[in-house]
């Protein structure tokens, strides 16, 4: 590799890290900001458990922001040497655009094989130990999931405020149990409780003394011209509130994304061992495929990455702009375009339209038509 050669290599290199930094934070803020933050502001998570949790989360983005950096990086770089006439220049020494732009195929391929290793090894690692990590910090102090005077809704079916809590006592509690469609069909309201776990199923159990309940309508309970059922009592059936999804990791590798390829394999020869009941033969090519399309998936995710720095010589070269903004936004539509059409082909439910062999299209589809851009550009001399 000459001198410009690593000169090339070392500008997208640098550049293609700087975006996967960039697309990182801002994919790793929202799961935070999601999962995390409220844990961590009512007491939940400790600050250093909060802090691992994060780097835990950090192969899960890379395993998207790989793509969309390395394809920002060569966009960057090649605009920046086309708007200063750096490309020119080396073709009038008499440099192809393929020879001028081999330190970029280097550079995807190396990317490619690091999005191997992160896709089937490094993310599912991490989203085990993440999910197992974050059941042991909300085991280890599960009451403190009812914070006073908070709106409480990451528990299914329910919100809930309470006044004040003093260990497992609390005080001035409402409750609202909503449908599927978030529609209030029940309100309580209690002037103490009390807050216990029941370890077995996961459950916060609440129980109330001296409440009112308020029963809507459950065909309509947003039809207010309906009476309402209005009950006093000194004692009303204890609420259950779920844990469960934060208690998954028992059954975490049930989710075949979060599975290393080993398991992969070893999941694809026991669904395909398994005996198929009379009927039950089209459900059996569902589950199978669904396996393979998981495999394919994350071989088409790590071949992304070349075939994004591929696409974007071309266009790197063609578009010639310093603008970090506009090169930014041709890189956002070329990956939402990329994504859109992976997952028109997963939401195939139709084994034997083979949507493991058809999540390759829109990889070889960036390919050729990086490759058509590519020799056009390079015969335009």
């Amino acid at each position: 590799m000459n001198l410009l050669d690593r000169h090339i290599f070392r500008s997208i290199g640098v550049a293609s890290a700087m975006a996967v930094g960039m697309f990182a934070f801002i994919l790793v803020t929202g799961n935070v900001i999601r999962d995390l933050l409220g844990p961590l502001l009512s007491g939940q998570l400790q600050v250093m458990a909060f802090l691992r949790l994060i780097l835990l989360l950090l192969p899960f983005v890379i395993s998207y922001a790989l793509p969309l950096g390395m394809l920002t990086g060569v966009l960057l770089t090649l605009g920046r040497l086309s708007s200063d006439n750096e490309i020119t220049a080396m073709r009038a020494a008499g440099l192809s655009l393929p020879r001028i732009a081999r330190p970029v195929f280097i550079l995807g391929v190396l990317g490619a094989l690091l999005g191997l290793r992160v896709n089937f090894e490094s993310m599912p690692w991490a989203r085990v130990q993440y999910h197992r990590e974050l059941a042991a910090a909300v085991r280890a102090n599960p009451i403190s999931f009812i914070v006073p005077r908070t709106f409480i809704r990451q528990f299914p079916g329910y919100v809930v405020y309470l006044g004040s809590k003093d260990g497992s006592d609390i005080k001035d509690v409402w409750i609202w149990s909503l449908d599927s469609e978030r529609r209030v069909t029940r309100f309580l309201r209690a002037e103490s409780g009390k807050i216990d776990y029941d370890e077995a199923t996961n459950e916060l159990v609440l129980t109330f003394s001296r409440a009112t309940t308020e029963e809507h309508d459950h065909k309509a309970p947003d039809d207010y011209t309906q009476s309402l059922k209005i009950v006093n009592a000194r004692e009303v059936e204890p609420y259950r509130l779920s844990l469960l999804r934060y208690f998954a990791s028992g059954a975490v590798h049930q989710k075949l994304q979060w599975m290393t390829y080993s398991e992969l394999q070893a999941e694809r020869e026991r669904v395909a061992s398994l005996a198929v009941a009379k009927g039950g033969e089209r459900q059996h090519g569902r589950d199978l495929m669904k396996v393979s399309l998981t495999i394919q998936d994350k071989f088409t995710m790590a071949l992304a990455i070349f075939s994004f720095a591929f696409i974007g010589v071309p266009l790197g070269i063609k578009v010639s702009r310093r603008e970090t903004s506009a090169n930014l936004g041709v890189a956002v539509i070329l990956a939402l375009s990329y994504y859109f059409l992976v997952f028109m082909v997963e939401s195939l439910d139709h084994p034997e339209f083979r949507p493991d062999l058809l999540v390759w299209l829109p990889n070889l589809a960036f390919l050729s038509m990086g490759f058509v851009l590519l020799r056009r550009l390079d015969r335009a001399r």
